[in-house]
């Protein structure tokens, strides 16, 4: 069984071949998916996740994904807040073919889902990013949008603990060096400002007002994972054209859409497209230049396997 550590995960290939190889895998059928997930609040009403993931693309591949995400790992020993391990079987006949580092996969699924995401929707002229969260997956995100739109000439960054944005903002200065990084200490003026807008901040309220966005936009939301989580408010969503990289794990599971689903804000019928009716070009994508775009990173099991899918089979061809 072939065994994938981090290291191999994030050095195996760049965010624009696997944006290409992602695309050409919903090109596919999504297959099967399912998940559990369990909540559990310590004395302080601190709360962890514990959920299992798994995607089933039959005659192909089937794996799962088991992942702990512990917030306040980052306030003790500086321990990752997310982590998990990553089972790929072989499609045919169910044998264990490889194990991958989750958390890495993880990172790399979910950034290469978003800049998909961004490629297909955003303006291809983008000139100015905002990042809202500089934890763990901030990096990957920020590196995958600035590889997929090279028009990109500055980046701001914001985060709860100003060090954080700054540290990001160092560290990937000299990986792109036409781009101008700044940390940034509010939100509002630079998401009024930028073309990309990109949330990776978990939490039940949102952070993200309708009423900043500038025309052509791209709003990448990606924190919210639970059914009482959202970082964009109501104003975002009835703006923007509303697109999500799979309605079987997004409209009903996240509250980012079910909670103005069940307000009516926004009805099922307004989120136009996932990433397979993009990618099968059952819908066209963006319309013109002035308009907003919404898109929903859920993430989700067949995620995982496409990539697991992807990464195995180049380092097998290596």
């Amino acid at each position: 069984m072939l065994m994938l550590d981090a290291d191999k995960i994030l050095g195996c290939m760049p965010f624009a071949t696997l944006v290409d190889e992602l695309a050409a895998m919903h090109r596919e059928p999504i297959g099967l998916v399912d998940e559990m997930l369990m909540e559990s609040k310590d004395a302080a009403d601190n709360v962890s996740h514990f959920f299992i993931r798994t995607g089933w693309q039959p005659e192909k591949a089937v794996g799962a994904k088991v992942i702990t995400v512990f917030p306040r790992n980052n306030l003790k020993r500086d321990w990752p807040s997310i982590q998990a391990v990553y089972v790929l079987f072989e499609g045919v006949n169910g044998t264990p073919i490889a194990c991958l580092d989750g958390t890495a996969l993880t990172w790399i699924k979910t950034a290469t889902d978003s800049a998909l995401g961004s490629k297909l929707l955003s303006r291809e002229n983008v000139a100015s990013m905002l990042m809202i969260g500089a934890g763990q997956m901030a990096p990957h995100l920020v590196s995958a949008h600035c590889e997929l739109r090279p028009s990109l000439k500055r980046v701001e960054i914001w985060n709860r603990t100003h060090e954080k944005a700054q540290q990001l903002c160092a560290s990937l200065a000299p990986k792109f060096p036409r781009i101008s990084f700044t940390s940034v200490s509010e939100i509002e003026p630079s998401a009024r400002s930028a073309d990309l807008i990109c949330s990776a901040v978990g939490g039940k309220q949102p952070i993200i007002e309708g009423r900043w966005l500038k025309p052509g936009a791209h709003v990448d939301l990606i924190g919210a994972f639970t059914a009482d989580m959202r970082e964009a408010d109501d104003e975002v969503l009835e703006r923007g054209s509303l697109f999500v990289d799979a309605r079987e794990t997004t409209v009903h599971h996240i509250g980012e859409l079910m909670i103005p689903l069940a307000t009516g804000v926004i009805s099922e019928g307004d989120v136009l497209a996932d990433l397979s009716d993009l990618c099968q070009q059952r819908y066209p994508g963006r319309q013109s230049d002035d308009e907003i775009t919404v898109f929903k990173n859920g993430g989700g099991g067949h995620l995982d396997l496409m990539c697991a899918r992807i990464l195995y089979e180049s380092c097998q061809a290596s």
